[in-house]
């Protein structure tokens, strides 16, 4: 019986969506378990370059099942209309479920995010404005819409009611707008329903019933281990836990079911929005990592916006291996640093009391925090090509033995490049 959950042990951006891709090929389900269209995942394959934000990424295997778990965001029209570009790529009919308890991102939702961001300016905690926030804060004060709610049109309509009588008050009274009524919604949620008929269905029961059979399952995070709003740099975190740990739940499986963790580790630091980030460069230097990092430079999949980079920060990449509870790492982009004669790592943070540390410190005193760096050789050439542990170059082997050492798992997976062959896979020593 295998259960994986792959998740980010960073801000997100490592690189979680080619490994899901790759791993996909021999996995009966793929499943989202969290977050919703407000990060993506990028894949390379024969059909193209795909940015994916609700599909799971295996359904570029026109066997695997792909199940959106009760724990997502479902943003109906960004799944159905991936789905529609998919095909229209040439992709198979990939094999989709939607749970039936999975809540819908609502417009009001996206208003809602896009009229705060405006307000807070300049103190913005980085929204990517895709109603996230405000879609969990509604789930968590019970006044969501499960997909199941689309069928039952006074059931829907009563729900939406409860829902904006807040609502509208902050709307008139916070943000000038005029109030809105369920008959505003309900037009475009009856259309929703319709499209998203034929997909959806009782997911939990059906992952149930495939884990005691012993197929294999792939529950694929969103975003990184910082960005979880109990264990990251909270109050610059998503608004539901990218952890492993939330895997079963969100997912529909019980807890015990989880045996192997990947933890997906970029092999220098980058991030999308806002919040404290040690390692981070500037200027010259930041611009020529962002330039050759990926396969079109290191810009958001979902937002387009310029990707914060830095160095490997092994204190924040220690953290979040251990709270993801990482059972092995993927190590992706290695063949970036092929640039550079040697590499920077932070080792430890000098906090703004003069004291240096090399455990990731809550946000309070994060904030000012300067890295502490050490330096290792680089190998100065493309490792592209390579397709064994062997054919790396020493300084390469050094550098992911120095990963392995600073987050304490073993590195399974390096990745020296963005398509699927790109991938080396270490054998036990």
């Amino acid at each position: 019986m295998t259960v994986t959950a792959i998740v980010g042990a960073n801000w997100g951006d490592e690189g979680k969506g080619k490994m899901t891709d790759v791993l996909s090929a021999n996995s009966s389900y793929v499943v989202r378990y969290q977050g919703g269209s407000n990060a993506g995942h990028t894949i390379i394959n024969e059909y193209g370059k795909f940015a994916l934000h609700m599909l799971p990424s295996g359904v570029f295997y026109p066997n695997v099942k792909n199940v959106i778990g009760p724990g997502t965001a479902l943003d109906v029209d960004a799944l159905l209309k991936e789905r529609e570009t998919l095909l229209a790529s040439g992709v198979p009919e990939p094999l989709l479920y939607v749970s039936d308890r999975a809540q819908i991102v609502l417009p009001i939702h996206r208003l809602f995010d896009e009229l705060e961001e405006e307000r807070l300016g300049v103190r913005g905690f980085g929204s990517t404005k895709r109603g996230i926030a405000p879609f969990y804060a509604d789930k968590y004060a019970k006044l969501g819409i499960q997909a199941a709610d689309l069928y039952e049109e006074e059931r829907l309509h009563r729900r939406l009611t409860q829902s904006l009588e807040t609502k509208n008050v902050l709307l008139e009274h916070l943000y000038g707008r005029r109030p809105l009524q369920p008959d505003d919604l309900l037009p475009e949620l009856r259309e929703q329903a319709e499209r998203l008929r034929p997909f959806l269905c009782e997911t939990t029961s059906m992952l149930q019933e495939a884990y005691p059979k012993g197929e294999s399952i792939l529950l694929e995070g969103q975003l990184g281990a910082l960005r979880d709003p109990d264990h990251g740099i909270y109050p610059y975190s998503t608004s539901s836990s990218p952890l492993a740990g939330f895997a079963p739940v969100g997912a529909g499986l019980p807890p015990y079911a989880v045996t192997d963790v990947l933890a997906v580790v970029k092999s220098y630091s980058s991030c999308v929005g806002a919040g404290p980030f040690v390692s981070e460069l500037e200027g010259p230097e930041a611009e020529e990592l962002r330039r050759r990092g990926g396969d079109a430079g290191e810009y958001g999949a979902t937002t387009g916006r310029p990707r914060r980079v830095g160095w490997f920060d092994a204190v924040a990449t220690r953290y979040g291996c251990m709270v993801q509870g990482g059972t092995e790492v993927a190590l992706t982009n290695l063949d970036v640093l092929g640039y550079l004669a040697s590499i920077p790592v932070c080792v430890g943070y000098k906090l703004q009391d003069g004291t240096v540390t090399d455990r990731f410190p809550v946000n309070a005193k994060l904030e000012g925090a300067k890295p502490v760096w050490h330096r290792l050789p680089g190998w100065r050439c493309d490792l592209s090509h390579a397709q064994t542990f062997e054919e790396l170059p020493e300084a390469a082997r050094q550098y992911i033995a120095f990963v392995e050492s600073a987050v304490n798992v073993r590195v399974s997976y390096v990745s020296v490049g963005p398509k699927r062959e790109q991938l080396i896979r270490r054998g036990m020593s």
